[in-house]
């Protein structure tokens, strides 16, 4: 009899648990959107870009169907 009423205070705590996680997920996405932009925007920012831009285009170019490592006997 008294068992109904807690498992049913026990359900609504989880839910309102459930809604502060996402919440909370969702503020921090949010948060890490503007930081990612702020940064994006930044000297920092526009040099870690052409660094991988730089990086992508020289690993493109590197071997030309060359092996990377050539064995050599003797």
């Amino acid at each position: 009899m008294g068992f109904c009423c807690f498992g049913g205070a026990s359900d609504a705590r989880r839910e309102e648990d459930q809604l502060a996680s996402e919440e909370a997920r969702s503020k921090a996405a949010e948060a890490a959107q503007r930081r990612q932009e702020q940064f994006d925007k930044s000297a920092a920012g526009r040099a870690a870009r052409a660094q991988l831009a730089a990086i992508a285009k020289q690993s493109a170019n590197s071997n030309k169907g060359e092996p990377t490592l050539k064995w050599q006997i003797g």
